[in-house]
């Protein structure tokens, strides 16, 4: 993830035809539905047929998604096909028309300049609201008892903490998902860090992690972001490494500074617009913050409820929010 989600593996986004086949989560297809089904309806004067969205994994996005489809189905009658992939695959999708939209982009700035700028296959949407942070974190029971942990300076000095059976001698720095991109390992190096990077699985597996050691009171230093639900049940503490600024992470081999902080936007074929206005019309105006997702991104992890069910409690709740989205969609109804 350069100036982006830094959650895939390190898998070139020219991957080609192979690549765009095989999706990014549980190996579905491009193309293979998670959704309501093929077919559509009219909305008024605009034609909302079938959205093909983009379904990253992680909660957050499934959140977005929920909400977004439920909203283009009751009050529109699209019909919304999810298809989970990878970041980076989803955006190969584009320009065959296999993927209409990606709900939440952290930043991608190679993959906006060969899709968005040279072959002009893709739109940016703006922004979803949604402002997204990645870090290094600890469970707050440490930061009382081991005064400037939070300084990346004082981290040597703690290493002895956070060793394992997997870190060989070394602290632990917890990564998630294998195919999340961090610059961790980067970062550990050039800072000169005691540490070794362990990838620890999914997002799920992160979030057990730190609960049981806030629990049990055991040292962890891990890989977080947000916006994430989990963070209303445990305050996290984000460790200040280098003061982030525009470039400084464009080579790994030299990278010494923090990740940015990501206005995450929405990105769209460029096809999208005249394939589905209506659907175009609704994702473009698509725009929540980071408490809303949390919300749902709780109900679907925390509470097990299904993301349609999550999505619409979340949409009753939010009746004005949702329907200021629909202001200019002929035909939408409101909710």
């Amino acid at each position: 993830m350069s100036h982006n989600r830094r959650r895939l593996s390190q898998v070139a986004a020219g991957t080609g035809a192979v690549a765009l086949l095989v999706a990014g989560c549980g190996g579905a297809r491009v193309g293979a539905s998670t959704g309501p089904g093929a077919g559509g309806a009219a909305a008024g004067n605009l034609r909302c047929g079938q959205i093909n969205l983009a379904m990253n994994d992680w909660v957050g996005y499934t959140a977005d998604g929920a909400v977004y489809s439920y909203v283009a189905e009751h009050s529109m009658g699209c019909t919304v096909k999810q298809i989970p992939l990878a970041e980076q695959v989803s955006w190969q999708g584009f320009s065959t028309g296999q993927v209409d939209l990606i709900l939440e982009n952290w930043g991608h700035a190679d993959l906006a300049k060969k899709y968005i700028t040279q072959q002009k296959v893709a739109v940016d949407l703006g922004a979803n609201g949604n402002i997204g942070q990645i870090g290094w974190f600890v469970p707050p029971w440490m930061v009382t008892k081991y005064p400037g942990i939070l300084d990346w300076k004082n981290l040597n000095k703690y290493a002895s903490l956070f060793k394992t059976s997997e870190s060989g001698g070394q602290g632990e720095l917890l990564d998630g998902d294998p195919s999340y991109v961090t610059n961790d390992a980067a970062l550990v190096k050039n800072l000169h860090l005691n540490y070794k990077v362990v990838v620890g699985g999914s997002e799920a597996a992160l979030i057990t992690s730190f609960r049981q050691a806030q629990t049990h009171k055991t040292p962890l230093l891990a890989y977080f972001y947000s916006p994430q639900w989990f963070l209303s049940e445990v305050d996290l503490k984000k460790v200040s490494l280098p003061k982030y600024t525009p470039g400084c992470d464009a080579n790994l081999k030299t990278i010494t500074c923090d990740y940015p902080t990501d206005q995450l936007n929405k990105v769209a074929a460029t096809a999208f617009a005249t394939k589905n206005p209506a659907g175009f019309l609704l994702a473009k105006a698509f725009n929540w913050t980071n408490q809303d997702q949390d919300v749902v991104a709780k109900y679907i992890a925390e509470d097990k409820m299904t993301p349609a069910a999550a999505a619409a409690k979340w949409v009753k709740a939010n009746r004005t929010i949702v329907n200021n989205w629909l202001l200019g969609i002929p035909g939408a109804k409101p909710l």
